[in-house]
């Protein structure tokens, strides 16, 4: 099922997929999937599509969109930055919540998605549960890493750098030097999963330890670490991406338990 949410003055794309015997009159978990730098609902590989596959076997209900100037949605995307990011993430949020059958809503992130859903997730009561995959902790500092130092630096010179066909405004990674995860990851009051593979290319796998750092100063909400031997950046190889989700479902069943 397709729908087009309005953000501004911008159209973005979402997908919703339902578990095979979904009912509008029953209550269902929803999961809210934030795609990273230049990516989609579909991910690379197809990682959100197998992910929403196995999540509604679960019977979940999963929510696949793309930020603006990404995928299918209008706008140019390096013309925002994470402040927008967190306005598009938190119109899907609404949208979801006001469904009928959506009882309670996860955010699940991935690379810079997985920064944009922690920020969101703490400027929003609603969401109590946080998934981090290959999660970017410091925005600025790695995403000049993966575009190059000397690169970005032209834009003292030019209005936008071309990144892969994406353009990119020097407003984008000003606004990005804004943002510390790592920092906001202790006033997150709910329950996280970070998974995070060795052979991260893009990434540093360290990034998951140092979230965890984070979540342990705080007096509430349980923090639980996957590792994944050997994968990459998008858990490409077959035996890691069932690994990384396997383990999603295994976690969000122990977290939809009295116990845990």
């Amino acid at each position: 099922m397709f729908k087009i949410i309005n953000w501004k003055r911008e159209e973005l794309v979402l997908s919703v997929d339902l578990p095979k015997d979904f009912q509008e009159n029953k209550s269902y978990k929803a999961i809210v999937i934030c795609h990273g730098l230049i990516g989609s609902r579909v991910g690379v590989d197809r990682l959100f599509v197998k992910a929403a596959q196995r999540l509604t076997k679960e019977n979940y209900v999963v929510f696949r969109f793309d930020y603006s100037g990404c995928g299918e949605s209008s706008g140019t995307y390096g013309n925002y930055s994470m402040p927008e990011l967190i306005e598009q993430t938190k119109a899907i949020i609404n949208y979801a919540s006001e469904l009928p059958y959506v009882e309670e809503l996860i955010l699940l992130g991935h690379s810079l998605g997985g920064a944009t859903a922690l920020l969101t997730a703490n400027t929003d009561k609603r969401i109590r549960k946080l998934i981090q995959w290959a999660a970017v902790s410091d925005p600025y500092k790695e995403l000049v890493q993966i575009f190059g130092e000397d690169y970005v630096q032209t834009l003292d010179h030019v209005p936008a750098i071309d990144f892969n066909g994406y353009y990119f405004s020097s407003y984008y990674f000003d606004q990005m030097k804004n943002f510390h995860p790592l920092e906001e990851a202790a006033a997150f009051m709910g329950n996280v999963l970070l998974i995070h593979g060795t052979e991260d290319e893009d990434i540093a796998y360290e990034g998951l330890k140092n979230y965890k750092k984070s979540y342990l100063k705080r007096s509430y909400g349980n923090v639980e670490t996957d590792t994944i031997y050997n994968a990459n950046h998008t858990f490409s190889n077959g035996k890691h991406y069932q690994q990384l989700i396997d383990k999603t479902c295994e976690w969000l069943q122990k977290v939809n338990t009295d116990y845990y």
